[in-house]
């Protein structure tokens, strides 16, 4: 069975790169004859891929540990949900997922009326840009990365990685996959168009795609979002974000397709930024396979990598010919000739709006590779800490946030749409930076973003009273997402420089204090589950003489880990201040060692991070024609 799903993945190979090859031959001869054929390749690779994925799930469910990487990722005594979503806990299985999540959206396209619509020249560079992709992955999934390997079975396995054993980590990872796969479609199509010269005869790559961008960006957010709630619940150091080089490497194609997304407005609305968008939307797919790199290449150290560099080199050059042919297809593609309006427009803040993000990517990068780059000039590299990218990275935030605020209330081409509802705007934001200020929130950065977040909120308070918008999905699936967008914002401007952590040495019965809270030790409890011992306690948190709840944070010490020690935070969740705890071990005298924390406004970051992901999704209940688009939405929000 596991040579049957071996035989299935370089099925996979041969049948990308043949089909492919065709594709390739008929551009060549100025023909279009084998592009059924061609197109009937793909239902084979995408049921192979299928049916190795079955055989792995299956091999994970019945404990198959003759197979490696069933018992480098599972055990006995591991539950079933956790087993089966093994399959992207290590590096071999997760790049099948991801092959399968192009596949299927590959499918997903190809039974599509736009696909079908296309012209075959721009059909056929479609498919040899696909097939390319689906070869590199066929590729490293039957040498580098083969989930399918045999061994001697052993009578149990190593068994999964206990940080990974949490809801967050369920979603997260396939969430990415599932973002980074998304992409790969419009991104083929829009290389397909610049290198066919048909884009005339077909309507716009984006049009054709918009389904696959906008879910490819939802599922992306999704995955971000969930990877900081884990990082918040597991790790036990009281963060979502640490700007540790993995999370840096899924938010970079974040970064990168949330500015195509506004640069894409520009060209449906004034046709300009064409060949830009080609490369933005290239460079997002590119750069996922960059943050492949990182977590697969063994570049980085991050709790979250996989630290295997088999799979490094074949990333590198991969990522390296995508560069080459994102740049490329600037000089394949048409030229519109037509020059952008002042940043004083909608148009002109859009594409300025572009650039801070794209310039918040580069940095990012740049600051990740840091230790890699410098190794030119030293032998004893040294990565930058927090305190570079909080400094350079927070404030481009908050001018971002800004913008988004400011942008809804300017024409396309120039000047105000309302006066009165920007004076407002900009009193809203003035006042709450005034209000903040007199109540001791004066960190300047968080200052600024708070405020103008809360101009975020301004601005959905004054859409929603026009009537219009509820006529339209699509601008409110747009309102939906800044209005997430304002949530984070806040939740992260109050929930990162005023939190307060205070570690407290207790025995049973004392207390300590913090901002106002009362944390008392009501007892300790040890004991054994299947699999692992733990130290349990259990504090009474109260504000005054109110009790707010009880806290149960734990350490445990798993059987297969060694003395290595994992913390099971807890907290008492609100709106307000949010309770964080997590136990630190016991002193000599038996007593505990725990950290508090009282963590404002968080819970409004995952609030927020919901809206992000959901709301969006209105825009696909309408289909819209381009007119009514260019007529009905240019002064609504972008």
């Amino acid at each position: 069975m596991y040579v049957f799903a071996s035989t299935m993945q370089f099925l996979t190979l041969l049948c990308a790169l043949f089909a492919g090859g065709l594709a390739l031959y008929d551009i060549w001869r100025g023909r279009n004859d084998m592009l059924p054929l061609i197109e009937k390749f793909h239902w084979i690779i995408t049921v192979a891929l299928l049916l190795a994925s079955a055989v792995l799930l299956h091999a994970l469910y019945r404990h198959a540990f003759e197979l490696q990487y069933v018992a480098s990722y599972t055990d006995l005594i591991l539950p079933v949900f956790y087993r089966l979503t093994a399959f992207w806990a290590g590096q071999q299985g997760s790049m099948l997922f991801w092959a399968l999540a192009v596949a299927l959206g590959g499918i997903l396209f190809a039974v599509t009326r736009a696909c079908k619509s296309l012209n075959p020249t721009t059909r056929l560079w479609y498919w040899a840009f696909f097939y390319a992709i689906m070869a590199f992955f066929a590729l490293i999934l039957t040498t580098w990365s083969n989930p399918f390997l045999m061994q001697t079975p052993p009578k149990d396995g190593n068994g999964l990685n206990p940080m990974l054993q949490n809801p967050g980590m369920i979603f997260h990872p396939p969430l990415l996959f599932l973002g980074y796969g998304g992409f790969t479609v419009p991104s083929c199509l829009a290389l397909a168009q610049a290198f066919s010269n048909r884009r005339d005869e077909d309507n716009a790559w984006f049009r054709l795609t918009r389904p696959f961008i906008l879910l490819a960006w939802l599922f992306l957010t999704a995955g971000i979002i969930l990877g900081a709630w884990w990082a918040y619940m597991e790790l036990g150091w009281g963060g979502y974000w640490a700007w540790d080089p993995v999370e840096n490497a899924s938010l970079i194609p974040w970064l990168i397709s949330t500015a195509a997304l506004h640069t894409l407005i520009i060209e449906e609305r004034c046709g300009k930024l064409g060949r830009i968008n080609v490369v933005m939307m290239v460079l997002t797919t590119v750069s996922a396979f960059f943050a492949t790199y990182l977590v697969r290449g063994g570049v980085v150290e991050s709790v979250h990598a996989f630290g295997d560099g088999s799979v490094g080199t074949p990333l590198t050059i991969f990522v390296l010919a995508g560069l080459i042919i994102a740049f490329w297809s600037v000089f394949c593609a048409k030229a519109e000739g037509k020059p952008l309006a002042g940043p004083n427009s909608r148009e002109g803040l859009l594409t300025l709006l572009a650039w801070v993000l794209l310039a918040l990517a580069v940095i990012i990068l740049a600051a990740t590779l840091w230790p890699q780059i410098s190794k030119l000039w030293t032998s004893s590299p040294k990565g930058l800490g927090v305190a570079f990218y909080n400094s350079v990275c927070l404030p481009l935030g908050a001018i971002i946030i800004i913008m988004m605020a400011i942008c809804p209330w300017l024409r396309l081409r120039g000047g105000l749409n309302n006066k009165n509802v920007f004076y407002g705007l900009v009193g809203c934001m003035v006042i709450s930076a005034a209000v903040l200020w007199a109540n001791g929130y004066r960190r300047p950065t968080a200052l600024v973003a708070a405020a103008a977040g809360i101009g975020l909120v301004y601005n959905a308070g004054v859409m929603f009273k026009n009537t219009a918008m509820f006529r339209s999905s699509s601008a409110l699936g747009v309102l939906g997402a800044h209005l997430g967008m304002a949530f984070v914002t806040i939740g992260i401007a109050f929930s990162g420089p005023y939190a307060e952590d205070k570690d407290l040495t207790l025995a049973q019965g004392q207390s300590g204090q913090i901002q106002g809270y009362t944390a008392t030790l009501l007892d300790i409890g040890n004991g054994r589950k299947p699999g692992y011992e733990y130290t349990a306690a259990r504090l009474q948190v109260k504000k005054g003489e109110k009790i707010i709840g009880i806290i149960t944070p734990e350490r445990r010490i798993y059987d297969k880990f060694g003395s290595t020690q994992f913390s099971e935070v807890d907290t008492i969740p609100s709106l307000g201040n949010e309770i964080y705890a997590s136990l630190l071990g016991l002193d000599a005298e038996k007593q505990l060692l725990v950290r508090i924390s009282v963590k404002p406004l968080v819970n409004w970051l995952w609030i927020g991070g919901a809206m992000l992901c959901l709301l969006p999704l209105l825009r696909l209940l309408r289909p819209r024609s381009v007119s009514a688009l260019g007529r009905g939405e240019r002064n609504q929000p972008s």
